[in-house]
């Protein structure tokens, strides 16, 4: 289905750019036509009349929804064998994805980047009077910008929180902080959220308990995760690509975390040197489709790339 078929169907948003520039080769001799150049990833229509698209992981990498000019060699195949991995465990916990199990030919040398995809339109609903996209946060310990907002006496998502909570304090049921969709992320009114969505949350909160409980007995502590939520063509929800995995969840290895060494094997050591670096003032400057121009040392590629591949391995055991 091509894409000027994929914007009839509604299934892709009229804000969002497209690109006439020509993909791999050895896909689009495949019948697959790049369309989208994303921040880390790449979409392709399909061949056939199917509303599905083909999603094909770069090694670049972004943070604080920045553009950067630089790449963690191969972070595209394991990214892409954990968010297969996030969704099969989703499945089995009898929620949807818009992963496909279907795959592409194994004599295509990308096809370990690849995921074949449903199309769908990102969820959205009016929330105080303005209609929204929604990122759907769970958290299991206080830390980050939520610790932060207690110690400015702010009660951001409406939850009652004690000021006085240490950072990393751990909430006995996992609390749920959702925001905005987009560069802001605004936060919204956890249970404003909650009533708008009663099944989706539930099933949410539900698959980020049961993966806590998995993770931590193969030495990963979850700190948080992300979900985005589409529908498909039939109205049903489903999770987006980005399931249970280091880009939309914050992991620490359990012996670190006994120790109180809170370093995540995920990309928040990018954040942490981004910080200090200054990046989200000089990307300020940036002009569309521009890259912001950094030095990152091969070290925290590295723990990055090494952290990665201690979470797949510790997952798949």
């Amino acid at each position: 289905m091509n894409i000027e078929k994929i914007k009839e169907l509604k299934l892709w948003p009229d804000n969002k750019k497209t690109t006439t520039q020509k993909g791999f080769d050895e896909l689009e001799n495949a019948g697959y036509k790049l369309f989208y150049i994303g921040k880390n990833a790449d979409l392709y229509s399909c061949p056939g009349d199917e509303p599905k698209t083909l999603l094909v992981r770069s090694d670049r990498t972004s943070v604080f929804d920045i553009p950067l000019n630089f790449q963690i060699e191969g972070k595209g195949i394991i990214q892409t064998q954990i968010s297969n991995f996030g969704a099969d465990f989703a499945k089995k916990a009898a929620i949807r994805t818009a992963i496909l199990d279907e795959k592409i030919s194994n004599d295509i040398s990308l096809s370990p980047r690849c995921q074949l995809m449903k199309l769908c339109k990102p969820l959205e609903a009016e929330i105080d009077g303005e209609t929204v996209q929604f990122e759907l946060i769970f958290r299991n310990y206080l830390t980050g910008s939520l610790f932060q907002a207690l110690q400015e006496n702010k009660d951001p998502y409406g939850l009652n929180l004690p000021n006085d909570l240490k950072e990393w304090h751990k909430f006995e049921n996992p609390i749920f902080t959702p925001t905005t969709k987009g560069i802001k992320d605004e936060p919204l009114n956890s249970q404003k959220v909650k009533d708008k969505f009663p099944e989706i949350i539930s099933n949410l909160e539900r698959v980020f308990k049961e993966f806590t409980s998995f993770a931590q007995a193969r030495g990963i502590v979850v700190v948080d995760t992300k979900f985005e939520i589409f529908v498909d063509e039939s109205g049903n929800w489903v999770l987006g690509d980005e399931v249970l995995t280091p880009e939309s969840s914050r992991f620490i290895a359990l012996e670190d975390f006994e120790k109180n060494n809170f370093i995540s094997m995920d990309k928040q050591i990018l954040r942490d040197f981004g910080k200090k670096d200054n990046w989200k003032e000089k990307a300020k400057s940036l002009k569309a489709g521009e890259k912001l121009e950094v030095v990152v040392p091969q070290e925290i590629k590295d723990k990055i790339l090494n952290g990665y591949r201690t979470i797949l391995e510790r997952l798949s055991k």
